[in-house]
């Protein structure tokens, strides 16, 4: 892999193609995958590069709101200490939708010891990554990312609507891409400016709805880095066009949910897809004994990760009968009810793709999460059950639909304490029990309706 220049070097060169900036916006992922961080003026750009700009340790761990969470330990329970903020090599990229001319860069933040803090996402998956490499293995990962625009709201409360003349079904049609095109290209040439690996864009089934691909990465930090900032890169484009949008798993209760689907396949120290299978049947080609593996293992751990894959309460609305997500532990070729489809099989496209992930998941925690179960089955071997039939007849019980059973199941897990560490798995579901509790206190409007005037 190439050696990435210093900030110093790269922050230079980024001068001289763009001019200097007049801001930075640094950018730190904490563990809901918001964005949070500062602004930098560009020509104090030195003091990033000296470990001078800093921001509280616990902004790594806030709740949904901003919040500090008491029972995580962080925060202003331990003095709430600095961090030194550090910047990711390689994310320095333009804002095409800047009004003015801003810079914006990835950053982790250094303990008192210099090293990353084990409170970052990014840390998380670089820890899954290492158990890989210390096999002489290497994951390759893409990602699908599901969101949609909306019609501008004039308040927080005010319901999404699609944009004018979204018919109810997308499903692909070019008439939608072409009535779109202003924005759509605007989203495409911004991805460009910023380098980010996408691929094909489609118009998706529900009103409103888009799909980007992006391309495989033997990087998955990267790949999950794209994510995670295409998500920004897109409600900032449609913003600057009198637009929103949103990566809510469920937006609409009528309508599909997005979702982000993980391409993964495993190669080896010679560049080698170790999934490579050969035909096997007279129907469809059965994975080969290594990726029936690794199948077997992220199915054998998705209920006890399914707070990292729907981490919100609106994250379950998506499961719903009818609601084109998958809900149960399953496996098929070629067969996208399954939660882990085979999209090919034989030769070196040879990988699985996991559909259980909503939209709104934090992509490196996800990543980490599925790839951390690939390696419990390739270690592990435990038994693949019968693929899914066409039918759906043989589908295995769902995984459950209710948040908080979600959280304590993974709160209790050993699974998540050996993937995550004991410490950041504590520390996540101490952070969506407070969601959930924060949100059990808001007396819905539907309560109103139903019971206040006839109880």
């Amino acid at each position: 892999m190439t050696e990435l220049p210093a900030f110093p070097e790269e922050y230079a060169e980024h001068r001289a193609r763009h001019g200097e900036p007049d801001r930075i916006e640094l950018l730190l992922c904490d563990i809901n995958a918001i964005l949070r961080g500062k602004w930098l003026p560009g020509a104090e750009a030195e003091k990033l590069a000296e470990g001078g700009a800093r921001l509280p340790l616990s902004t790594y761990a806030p709740n949904i709101l901003g919040r500090e969470v008491p029972a995580t330990g962080i925060g202003i329970v331990a003095g709430d200490p600095d961090g030194r903020l550090v910047p990711v090599p390689g994310t320095l990229k333009p804002v095409p939708w800047s009004k003015g001319t801003a810079a914006q860069v990835l950053v982790e933040m250094a303990g008192e010891d210099g090293e990353i803090s084990a409170l970052s996402p990014r840390r998380r998956l670089a820890w899954t990554l290492s158990r890989y490499s210390e096999r002489g293995l290497i994951p390759v990962v893409a990602t699908e990312l599901e969101f949609y625009l909306l019609r501008a709201r004039h308040g927080a409360e005010e319901p999404p609507r699609p944009p004018e003349r979204s018919p109810p079904a997308q499903n692909y049609d070019m008439e939608v891409l072409d009535r779109t095109e202003t924005v759509l290209s605007a989203i495409v040439a911004a991805a460009e400016a910023q380098d980010l690996p996408i691929g094909a864009l489609v118009a998706e089934y529900g009103p409103g709805q888009f799909e980007i691909n992006f391309r495989h990465s033997a990087d998955a930090l990267a790949a999950a880095d794209a994510a995670l900032l295409f998500r920004r890169l897109v409600r900032g484009v449609v913003g600057a066009h009198g637009l929103e949008a949103t990566f809510m798993a469920k937006p609409y209760a009528e309508y599909p949910g997005s979702g982000m689907h993980v391409h993964a396949s495993v190669v080896d120290s010679n560049g080698r897809n170790i999934f490579i299978g050969g035909p096997h049947g007279p129907t469809a080609p059965a994975p080969s004994a290594e990726l029936g593996k690794a199948v077997a293992g992220a199915l054998a751990t998705m209920s006890e990760m399914q707070a990292v894959f729907a981490p919100h309460l609106n994250s379950y609305r998506r499961f719903a009968h009818g609601g084109f997500a998958p809900d149960s532990p399953d496996w098929g070729v070629d067969h996208r009810g399954a939660a882990v489809r085979l999209p090919e099989t034989i030769g070196p496209a040879a990988r699985l793709e996991h559909r259980i992930c909503g939209a709104d998941a934090n992509p490196h925690l996800a990543v980490a999460a599925i790839l951390a179960g690939m390696l419990y089955g390739l270690d592990e071997g435990p038994p693949l059950k019968p693929a899914l039939a066409s039918d759906g007849s043989n589908r295995s019980a769902p995984l459950g639909h209710d948040w908080t059973t979600a959280v304590r199941t993974f709160a209790a897990s050993e699974f998540a304490a050996d993937a995550f560490g004991r410490e950041y798995r504590d520390i996540y579901a101490a952070v969506r029990l407070d969601e959930i509790a924060e949100i059990a206190s808001i007396i819905p409007p539907a309560e109103y309706r139903y019971y206040l005037s006839r109880l």
